[in-house]
């Protein structure tokens, strides 16, 4: 695949504005085919689901194509897609089901390379359960995240392994297939947070192993809601809350409420956007993302290698992304203490480049690198990255360490 940047910018709105965005972490810009399904299907008649009037069957037809495009990008089965206003709600909303099966003397996993929205669900839920939290380390100096310190913590008592499938801070990927694996030796369910993940690496949530799989479409160019997947028949072993009257088949027992239609209409254009990133691509859409992601993938490694020799030219700047496989994220922090990144982040806004300072909710990962609360300076990639966005941003932070 030839990789057309200059044509796959074009398509995004946002851009017109001329910022440099290394921000895609927290969310990624929109392209204009998202927002063109968002207001069509705010345009059409549009009504709670069912298939007497017109809007009746808009509304359900938009869930199930939403439905079937996040089980084409996660290689899932449709009737196990949940959708939920945020990757955060629904890892809450299944800490709560999932915890009324625990018992005293039962055990749970977390990481300290999350996503605190995949810590604390877990942890309060364990403390109302009186169930023992374990906590699996990773290295700061290599920000690898070891299966030996896995196994150490896992029992017969372990009832989940939560863990992410990328640092949303630092980008390492932890090995997810041998991590979900251990867990179901030991009869425990696997919990992966994939809101980092999914936006850079084509995903088969079986391979992986998860029992669950969250992620967010407004990470990889879609619109601002959370999806949850998990194989049909295991949902169905599981009772939430919920209303009397609403539905009591999976997925929708989750769904709690009227869900956000025109939000779903624009998953869909973004997964068809991520699938025609190469408009010559033939064959299904799972064929077509895999053609795609593996493109986006090769450039996305180009553009990190090429920002992270500049940083090593610059000097000055430790570069906290080590770990062998991790995504195009890096997070940085200036030898010298008197540049701060808070400063940084806002003497690169001004030259039009957006790069965010934060812990960005990875509170314990920033604190297991000894960065406190604080975090660092946070650079991102994203399907529009160029090399000039690249080089605007080295040049910025050039003048910002010698200013």
């Amino acid at each position: 695949m030839t990789y057309d940047i200059a044509a796959i910018r074009a398509r995004f709105p946002a851009l017109a504005a001329g910022t440099a965005h290394f921000d895609g972490p927290g969310g990624t810009q929109t392209p204009a085919p998202v927002i063109e399904a968002i207001a069509d299907a705010l345009a059409a008649p549009l009504s709670n689901r069912g298939h007497e009037t017109a809007g009746e069957r808009n509304a359900d037809g938009i869930v199930v194509a939403a439905r079937q495009a996040m089980a084409d990008l996660l290689a899932a089965d449709p009737s196990g897609i949940v959708f939920g206003r945020s990757a955060t709600q629904l890892t809450y909303d299944f800490s709560r089901t999932l915890s009324r099966t625990w018992a005293p003397g039962d055990e749970v996993v977390v990481t300290r390379l999350d996503h605190d929205a995949n810590i604390r669900p877990w942890i309060q839920a364990a403390e109302r359960a009186q169930v023992t939290v374990r906590w699996v380390d990773f290295d700061p100096a290599t920000g690898e995240l070891s299966l030996d310190e896995v196994r150490s913590v896992l029992s017969a008592r372990t009832r989940l392994v939560a863990v992410t499938a990328a640092s949303n801070l630092i980008g390492t990927r932890p090995a997810i297939t041998e991590i979900c694996r251990l867990a179901h030796e030991r009869g425990a369910l696997a919990y992966v947070d994939g809101v980092h993940h999914t936006a850079h690496t084509l995903v088969d949530v079986e391979r992986l192993g998860a029992d669950f799989f969250v992620c967010s479409p407004y990470k990889f160019l879609g619109p601002h809601h959370g999806v949850l997947a998990a194989r049909p028949e295991l949902l169905e072993t599981l009772r939430p809350d919920k209303l009397l009257p609403s539905s009591d088949r999976v997925p929708e027992r989750f769904e709690l409420g009227t869900l956000p239609y025109e939000l779903l209409a624009g998953t869909t254009a973004a997964v068809e956007f991520l699938a025609d990133l190469d408009p010559a691509a033939t064959g299904s859409r799972r064929q077509r993302l895999a053609t795609a992601f593996a493109a986006l993938e090769a450039r996305e490694e180009t553009l990190r290698t090429r920002m992270e020799k500049g940083l090593s030219e610059l000097g000055g700047i430790t570069v906290h992304s080590r770990a062998a496989d991790r995504t195009p994220t890096l997070l940085l922090t200036f030898d010298d203490e008197a540049h701060s990144t808070v400063d940084a982040c806002r003497f690169l806004a001004r030259r039009g480049v957006c790069a965010p300072s934060g812990s960005f909710y990875a509170l314990e990962a920033s604190r297991r690198l000894g960065l406190g609360d604080t975090g660092g300076l946070r650079l991102g990639l994203a399907p529009y990255s160029s090399a000039e966005d690249v080089d605007r941003l080295l040049s910025g932070l050039a003048d910002f360490l010698t200013g």
